[in-house]
């Protein structure tokens, strides 16, 4: 059903740093590619959040009938440690000290990312490209670059000229940045490095003789430098002008900054139209970092293994709890906001597993079209997903009103509401429909989502061999999975 017609979403242009009005380059079709993660170590919720913020905005699209292609990459190879262009490529680093092969590193932090989002239950992108998979595309863009006298070569590494760049285009006009302002702020080169000017930044990397991970080209052997990758795969698959680029705000400078550099010294236009950025996630008022201990993996949420939590949560109060901030702000990770996350949510699967039980009346006490509307109004307003959720708990409130007798509802909003709430609940907003009577514990609760997915997944590919499976082995251990219209639920004996 086409809905887009039916509503205008206003979204923050980080490029313009103002709300605008969202205009598909194609009408009733979205472009949008995100940042994904570089594959050296286990996903951190940080990158859980940015990744389900623009989980939720696919998931607004798609409701309101836009084709959607949703590009999120694998970044396999190429990142440095340092954005300066030195260092050690980070999964060589780790392959190096664990003494196995790069491509074991890549398989075994992808298998963990494509897990925990699946337990976060997150739609797979429309397609995931890996770096490693486009070198030739990004040879091709540098041979351009080149040509059009962006670019230099020097001892077998080629770097994109900013200063050059900042003649005819502005470097820093997504950060807001000037070049006069980083070279003031730039230590000089010390003699080690090949660039003509500090801001200068790789596109191609020679590869030092221990360096495992290298390929073929014109300059050297060698490995293409982290900002390309992106634009070459954002504009294979999209064009060469595209509807929307998102990311962390990390990536905003030097990251997204050097792909917008990168494409219009290449294709001489603006690759996209609108730039998002989700904001960070600290814990406890201070940044995440592993070297203090205020940290937390993903896994552990759901295990209640770590020092900083009293409990496991399940993964859609998690999930829940994310979403309760706008993707623009910055969000405080702690257990207080969990604890207070999980009754609010098994709060609203109550009222929704109570729906099927309200008796229509011939008259409605709350107005449900402006309710409806408010909801869409929310989401319109640069994805508003705390405001929803606001929304929702009134309905909520209506809801048990109607089931004490206290307020009554007619057949046809009784209708709308369902359908409403189903929509905005498990399509836009992603939630799993588990309530605290049928989890047992909560360890079981998150073992039990991610065994539905899985099974979900497998009905999708046709196995149904492995989804009967799953089915029939939870049976024998006492849980029953329950199939609705509103998805699956489960309850032990």
């Amino acid at each position: 059903m086409q809905l887009y017609n039916q509503h205008t979403i206003n979204l923050y242009n980080s490029l313009t740093g103002e709300k605008e009005t969202f205009k598909p380059i194609h009408e009733g079709y979205v472009g949008m590619y995100v940042c994904g993660p570089t594959v050296y170590s286990n996903v951190h919720l940080g990158n859980v959040r940015t990744f389900m913020s623009f989980d939720m905005i696919f998931r607004y699209f798609k409701h309101l009938g836009y084709k959607v292609r949703y590009v999120r990459n694998i970044t396999d190879a190429g990142h440095l440690e340092n954005d300066a262009d030195v260092g050690e490529d980070r999964i060589a680093k780790k392959a190096r000290l664990e003494e196995i092969e790069p491509m074991e590193v890549v398989q075994r932090y992808t298998v963990d990312f494509h897990n925990i989002l699946n337990t976060f239950n997150f739609l797979p992108p429309s397609i995931e490209p890996t770096a490693t998979g486009h070198i030739i595309e990004q040879i091709e863009i540098i041979k351009n670059i080149i040509e059009k006298g962006l670019a230099y070569e020097v001892n077998g590494s080629v770097y994109f000229d900013v200063l050059k760049y900042n003649k005819t285009k502005q470097y820093g006009i997504l950060s807001k940045r000037n070049v006069e302002d980083l070279i003031h702020n730039t230590r000089e080169l010390d003699g080690q490095s090949d660039k003509k000017n500090p801001q200068d930044f790789a596109l191609w990397k020679k590869a030092e003789p221990q360096h495992i991970m290298r390929w073929p080209s014109p300059w050297s052997d060698g490995f293409p430098g982290w900002h390309l990758e992106c634009t070459a795969m954002s504009t294979k698959y999209l064009g060469e002008h595209f509807d929307i680029h998102g990311g962390g705000m990390d990536l905003k400078f030097p990251h997204h900054e050097c792909e917008i550099a990168q494409a219009e010294a290449c294709n001489n236009q603006a690759p996209v139209n609108y730039w998002m950025h989700a904001n960070m996630l600290i814990m406890n008022g201070k940044k995440m970092a592993k070297s203090t201990g205020n940290f937390i993996l993903p896994n552990e949420i759901f295990s209640g293994d770590n020092p900083h939590i009293t409990k496991a949560y399940a993964p859609s109060v998690a999930r829940f709890f994310m979403l309760q901030a706008h993707y623009r702000s910055v969000l405080d990770f702690t257990n207080n906001g969990l604890l207070a996350s999980e009754k609010g949510f098994y709060r609203l699967m109550d009222a929704i597993n109570i729906l099927d039980e309200l008796k229509p009346s011939t008259t409605s006490t709350f107005d449900i079209s402006d309710w409806k509307q408010k909801c869409y109004d929310a989401m319109n307003d640069d994805f508003n997903s705390p405001m929803v959720i606001a929304n929702l708990f009134e309905a909520v409130k209506y809801i048990n009103q109607i089931k004490d007798g206290s307020a009554t509802i007619t057949k046809e909003d009784l209708a709308t509401l369902k359908n409403t709430i189903n929509a905005f609940v498990f399509d836009i907003l992603g939630l799993v429909n588990v309530t605290k009577a049928d989890t047992g514990t909560d360890k079981l609760s998150g073992a039990v989502e991610l065994l539905i997915q899985l099974r979900q997944e497998a009905r999708a590919n046709k196995d149904f061999a492995m989804s009967d499976k799953i089915r029939d082995e939870l049976a024998a251990k006492g849980i029953q999975l329950n199939d609705g219209k509103e998805g699956t639920t489960f309850s032990t004996n």
